[in-house]
């Protein structure tokens, strides 16, 4: 594992992506930087993160092996690495937000932003963004936020969970190339966040609706149980879950 340091970057993404144009990287290459003056979430969101207190990392892993149709399972293994680092590190209630938030109870405690490389209509790479709120404690404005910390009372070490993050990677993604993909997607069915509970969800035009969450499929779309027993599916940018 190739480690670069960064006192502050607009993005670790976007400094990744940028080496990455420059010349071909090793395996894992990660960049972390203390304070990112513009660091982002899914649907075009903003990461916001308090300075020097929790883990802001991005890492590079060859995913020339998956096909297309596959992509969400780098969704899927990053999703699993960070529940596995958190369980070693006696984080409760954990669950996976579809697509990957990953929670503490009610909560958010870590981001992941996945950014695909492609190269003569084949996956080249894909750079994994991971927001993770370590010992920051008090979150302005964000009531549904939490960390390490607040959790438990206890400050850790950010450079002990970045290398944990990177040993439970390369275990999913061995299992990943090993074609071990039901499991993989079992497992990550095993952790949704409000599985088979009444949930409310928004969808594009802002019409509520309530529905069960069943799983996903195969594409990584969100299956929901509606009213009379029918399963639809949605892409992520069709839906919103509210609670």
């Amino acid at each position: 594992m190739h480690i670069i340091k960064l006192d502050a970057t607009d993005s670790t993404n976007s400094y990744l992506r940028i080496l990455s144009t420059n010349a071909p990287l090793p395996d894992y290459t990660v960049v972390t930087a203390k304070h990112q003056t513009n660091g982002r979430g899914q649907r075009g969101t903003t990461w916001r993160s308090d300075s020097d207190k929790n883990l802001m990392c991005s890492v590079f892993k060859d995913v020339s092996f998956i096909k297309f149709r596959d992509n969400f399972y780098i969704s899927i293994v990053t999703s699993l690495a960070i529940i596995k680092t958190l369980q070693q590190f006696l984080i409760p209630k954990l669950s996976i937000k579809w697509p990957n938030d990953i929670m503490s109870e009610d909560k958010k405690i870590c981001g992941i932003l996945i950014e695909n490389i492609i190269k003569q209509h084949a996956f080249g790479g894909t750079i994994i963004g991971i927001g993770l709120n370590v010992n920051q404690i008090y979150f302005n404005n964000l009531p549904n936020a939490t960390s390490m910390q607040y959790i438990t009372g206890t400050p850790f070490n950010t450079d002990e969970l970045l290398q944990s993050i990177v040993k439970n990677l390369k275990f999913y993604f061995d299992q990943l190339q090993n074609d071990q993909h039901i499991i993989l997607k079992n497992t990550y069915e095993s952790y949704l966040f409000r599985k088979n509970k009444p949930s409310t969800f928004r969808d594009q035009d802002n019409n509520l609706f309530t529905g069960y969450i069943q799983g996903i499929s195969n594409s990584g779309s969100l299956r929901i149980l509606l009213e009379d027993e029918i399963i639809a599916e949605y892409e992520l940018k069709e839906i919103a879950l509210l609670y």
